[in-house]
């Protein structure tokens, strides 16, 4: 196969005086030929010109062009300013400008014609982004691209770096994080048959082929597996419930004496848990009373209610118990199991490091495990760390210039902050639409819905990984406790908040004698899984907040909320 030679992945176009003028990410400005006056035009002139990008693995297709309009653009081209149906997001199929696309031979994807469009015509394919229709909008979770938007030569040079360093861009951050899973696996590839002489799709090793039907346990409630499930089944025993830890608890006598709170926020931990997380590629099969294996992925039904949680001392070796404090690392809101319930590998094999004996009494098994999420976390890893050092932050700084460099981080170049946040969003994002929930009306509550069809809707991989990232949390947590006598005071899935004697983070993550981070606990720096400095506050605001009803890790950070922003 020839391989196609880019002049760049993407273009932003903008109307100056009588003429359409395209930015492209190097820097470069281009005048759009004349007679391009209408979308299909523009569409036609974007494979003429040679925009897209290469496929990024070997069986992986190339991108068509992004065409990226402003609100200049989009009026020179015949689009409405605003979309005025809110509720469909799209322009109706009635409208000139629709019309005009399907006339020159172009056809649009089943979405229409709204903020991301996709218009094809035989094997050609281009994407629009409309940025007075909310393509850069704070709930597609693109960052601070929605200010750079303003500049069209700063928006096309953001784009062209996420593009090259992640993905072209295809819709929100949460749809390219599941479109680099499946350009980096692609799900088949052409291959030729000499029984019958001609070519053929087969299955790629270790990618998802095909869409694969949860377990019973792993279906959400809106699921057609859920259709039978009653309103007293949607309980731990009969769902499972794999999610980000939130919790957190009244201070000791003694805690409440320092004068600080300090946060401490992992670094991607999403991405993190997915490095050589072992997952299930294939359908699940029911067992009863197997064996625990952590080698096996799957959701296993145990009673973990009343386990001791113990682990053992660093120098005597012998087995500690945690204490009473400590949040269960079971369950989604820290607090102990009170019956058996549905746990995936990850947990379990968490259960059986902190001392506890594990007994299935039953299983949804997967007997293909694979790697699926490595490829895609070191991308994603490799994306954020340069983009990092973009923002003159490099794993190579000692931790005093490490802290000081990211409390100032949104002060330096917005591009490059932005797409690091937008690297972030990705990477979080890919996950939740590993379970995307129905949107829009069905015919009935538990129909089927369009994300059921893509191979890469698995609430397992989903659940899998978030356990992954809980425990790991946990694990570092103890390792604190461990090394200091430190138990944490909240949680909000990856920020956890410790009282202190002193303002910084470097008073409470452990080390060795030597003053050196200690394997295995918090440990500052800019890796994906280390961590940094969420946010500093003093005692009495931690009590007013969480006697409020309010979790402190959720606003340690001043100025911010961590779930409306996302984090």
């Amino acid at each position: 196969m020839t391989e196609v030679s880019y002049t760049a992945p993407l273009a932003v176009l903008e109307a100056v005086g009588s003429e359409l003028r395209a930015s492209l990410p190097d820097g470069r400005f281009v005048e759009v030929p004349a007679d391009v006056a209408d979308l299909a035009s523009a569409a036609e002139w974007a494979l003429a010109y040679g925009l897209g990008a290469p496929g990024l693995s070997k069986f992986d297709e190339d991108a068509g062009p992004l065409l990226v309009l402003t609100e200049s653009a989009a009026e020179f081209l015949g689009l409405p300013p605003q979309l005025t149906d809110r509720k469909g997001l799209r322009v109706g199929d009635d409208h000139p400008a629709v019309k005009a696309v399907t006339a020159a031979g172009w056809g649009l994807s089943r979405a229409g014609l709204g903020a991301w469009s996709f218009l094809f015509r035989d094997r050609a394919e281009v994407r629009v982004a409309v940025i007075p229709w909310g393509a850069f909008s704070d709930h597609l979770r693109w960052g601070g691209l929605a200010e750079v938007a303003t500049q069209p030569g700063a928006l096309a040079y953001a784009l062209g770096v996420y593009a090259e360093r992640v993905i072209s861009p295809t819709g929100s951050t949460a749809g390219c994080g599941v479109a680099l899973m499946t350009s980096l696996r692609p799900p088949t590839r052409v291959q030729f048959d000499r029984g019958t002489g001609k070519m053929r799709r087969v299955p790629v090793e270790g990618s998802l082929s095909k869409p694969v039907d949860p377990a019973p346990p792993e279906a959400p409630d809106e699921h057609p597996l859920a259709a039978e499930r009653t309103r007293d089944q949607r309980t731990p025993e009969h769902v499972m419930f794999e999610e980000a830890l939130a919790w957190y608890r009244k201070p000791s006598e003694a805690e409440a004496r320092m004068p600080y709170v300090v946060g401490l926020d992992i670094n991607t931990a999403f991405l993190a848990a997915a490095n050589r997380l072992l997952v299930g590629l294939g359908e699940a099969r029911y067992t009863d009373g197997p064996v625990f294996d952590k080698k096996i992925p799957g959701a296993w039904l145990v009673d973990l209610s009343g386990a001791v949680l113990r682990t053992k001392h660093p120098v005597t070796k012998e087995w500690v118990e945690l204490p009473a404090e400590f949040p269960s690392p079971f369950t989604p809101n820290g607090q102990a199991p009170t019956g058996p319930a549905w746990y995936t590998t990850q947990t379990l094999a968490y259960a059986v490091e902190l001392g506890v004996e594990v007994r299935p009494l039953a299983g949804w098994l997967r007997d293909e495990p694979g790697g699926y999420f490595d490829l895609w976390y070191t991308r994603l890893r490799v994306a954020y760390m340069d983009t990092l050092a973009d923002l003159g932050i490099t794993e190579d700084m000692d931790e005093g210039a490490f802290l000081a460099a990211m409390a100032t981080i949104k002060e330096r170049d917005p591009e490059a902050v932005a797409v690091l946040a937008a690297i972030k969003q990705t990477a979080k994002g890919g996950v939740g639409k590993m379970r995307e929930r129905p949107q829009g009306k069905r015919p009935s509550r538990h129909a089927p819905w369009a994300a059921l069809k893509r191979p890469t809707w698995r609430p397992d991989m989903r659940a899998a990984l978030i356990a992954a990232a809980r425990v790991g949390g946990h694990r570092k947590m103890v390792k604190t406790w461990v090394t200091t006598g430190a138990v944490p005071l909240a949680v909000l899935s990856d920020c956890v908040v410790y009282a202190s004697a002193h303002p910084t983070a470097r008073a409470v993550v452990p080390r060795k004698p030597d003053g050196s981070p200690m394997p295995g606990g918090f440990r500052l720096g800019p890796n994906p899984g280390y961590c940094k400095e969420e946010g500093v506050r003093d005692m009495a605001w931690y009590l007013t907040t969480g006697g409020a009803g309010d979790n402190p890790a959720r606003f340690i950070k001043a100025g911010s909320d961590a779930v409306r922003d996302g984090e």
